[in-house]
């Protein structure tokens, strides 16, 4: 059982580095496309193939390294596991991102899109006053701050979303004799 353990924690890290080298280069298309469409068009897609990438990486353990079974539990640390190593990883550019080189520019982005709703739009007007307030809660946080915040977004997020890719990858082994 030990073994197994090293083993799910070794493969974790290696799956992880990978997934958290997705994440900064997906994370990378953000900025960017806040100004332009297609950029931003591609983030969101890369963001829906994030749980289709994990489950290949669970099926890849669960073939390559498990001998083709896996139960549930093992899946899900597993799993857990690379999330967590990803979402490290990704914290550290998060870091270096806003502390060196955003200087406001996200948040400013997105002040400017929010000064171009008319005026005469009673309807939203509340929920724009609402954004104001959150967008001035957010220039007041610091770079390790909002690090902090994204990292335990991504470990709560990818926890829920670990327990369903779980549900698929779990096999029993096959005991014809």
């Amino acid at each position: 059982m030990n073994e197994n353990k090293v083993s799910i924690q070794k493969y974790a890290m290696h799956f992880g580095t990978y997934m958290g080298i997705f994440w900064i280069l997906k994370f990378a298309l953000f900025p960017i496309g806040m100004t332009n469409p297609f950029l931003m068009f591609l983030f969101i897609g890369f963001t829906f193939t994030v749980p289709f990438l994990a489950y290949y990486f669970a099926k890849s353990f669960r073939d390559k390294i498990c001998g083709g079974s896996i139960t549930f539990v093992q899946a899900w640390v597993f799993l857990i596991f690379v999330f967590l190593f990803a979402s490290l990883l990704t914290a550290m550019a998060h870091y270096i991102y806003f502390r060196y080189l955003d200087h406001g520019h996200i948040i400013n982005t997105y002040a400017q899109m929010l000064n171009t709703i008319p005026e005469n739009a009673t309807a939203i007007q509340a929920y724009t006053n609402q954004i104001n307030e959150a967008i001035n809660q957010i220039r007041a946080m610091t770079p390790i701050e909002i690090s902090m915040q994204l990292l335990s977004s991504n470990v709560l997020n990818c926890s829920i979303l670990s327990l369903i890719i779980s549900l698929f990858v779990a096999k029993k082994k096959n005991t014809i004799q």
